[in-house]
């Protein structure tokens, strides 16, 4: 039933898989691994990827045509706190390459069919609530340092935030709320979704794991999470459509991440058959065809 998927997976008990400890090394080769599954076939994820740039291009248009410029960077920055959700399709394209099965695009939309999608998309709803709160926390700050008016033009605005001392001082109390809000996604999320498509623990397992995952290897994941920030700021200087590359790679690299850190017992998920393993016809997800 749905609400045991929710609370604590198809066995309705809590389940604890175990953390292993990590290295800085083992980040960099989680995304060198990330960068090999991208590289496999790259076309493949323009049709995911795509929207990533486009709903940031959307964003942009809609708050600068709305007179709410001021809100431009929070949306953009803001938007990469929904990120490991809109991953989801790549870590299943991951994990099928990971078992020698068909990696064709529409793979991706595989998850659907997954029985640990309540516990996903409580979790989203929890993303999309960070993100609804962090651009809420984000114009009240503006509010507080230049009042409830909207900018009168980005040239305005952006002469008086780097050449004011109030601008300044937005600049690094609104960095410095957003690293708090990025940090409760990394401690929340980081090996949440991609546990739940491996196993179906429910979403506080999934949770308490990640936190789990971040306590056990502080520095290692505080590094992925930099990591993480700077290529998404990369990928959204030219216009977003880097995102396109950047979006996909970390993707699989966080499906890699799980796979070092997390250690999942043979009893926690079901394997597949051997025929599966060797021979996929491409049209079914594995649990559909069991």
């Amino acid at each position: 039933m749905a609400i045991f998927h929710v609370y604590s997976g198809a066995t309705r008990t809590l389940q604890h898989p175990a953390i292993r400890r990590i290295t800085v090394a083992d980040v960099f080769d989680a995304l060198r691994l990330g960068f090999d599954d991208f590289w496999e076939k790259p076309s493949h994820y323009v049709f995911l990827c795509l929207i990533y740039p486009i709903v940031g291009v959307l964003l942009i248009t809609w708050t600068s045509g709305g007179n709410a410029l001021q809100l431009i960077f929070p949306l953009m920055s803001g938007f990469a706190l929904l990120g490991p959700f809109a991953g989801i399709g790549l870590y299943e394209i991951s994990r099928r390459r990971e078992q020698n099965l068909d990696t064709s695009w529409w793979h991706a939309l595989d998850v659907r069919h997954s029985p640990a999608i309540p516990a996903m998309a409580v979790i989203g709803v929890m993303l999309l609530a960070l993100f609804v709160a962090w651009l809420l926390v984000a114009q009240a700050l503006y509010t507080w340092f230049y009042g409830p008016a909207a900018p009168q033009s980005m040239t305005s605005f952006l002469g008086d935030l780097f050449t004011t001392q109030r601008g300044w001082t937005l600049i690094v109390l609104g960095n410095l709320i957003g690293f708090l809000f990025a940090l409760v996604v990394l401690c929340t999320t980081v090996v949440a979704f991609p546990l739940l498509l491996d196993c179906d623990v429910g979403a506080y397992a999934a949770i308490e794991t990640s936190v789990r995952a971040v306590l056990g290897n502080p520095v290692p994941m505080l590094l992925w999470g930099l990591i993480v920030a700077v290529a998404l700021l990369i990928g959204s200087l030219p216009l977003l459509a880097g995102l396109a590359i950047v979006i996909p790679v970390l993707g699989h690299a966080t499906w890699h991440l799980y796979r070092k850190v997390v250690e999942i017992p043979v009893g926690m998920k079901t394997p597949l058959p051997p025929s599966l393993r060797k021979e996929d016809d491409g049209r079914f997800p594995y649990w559909l065809r069991w």
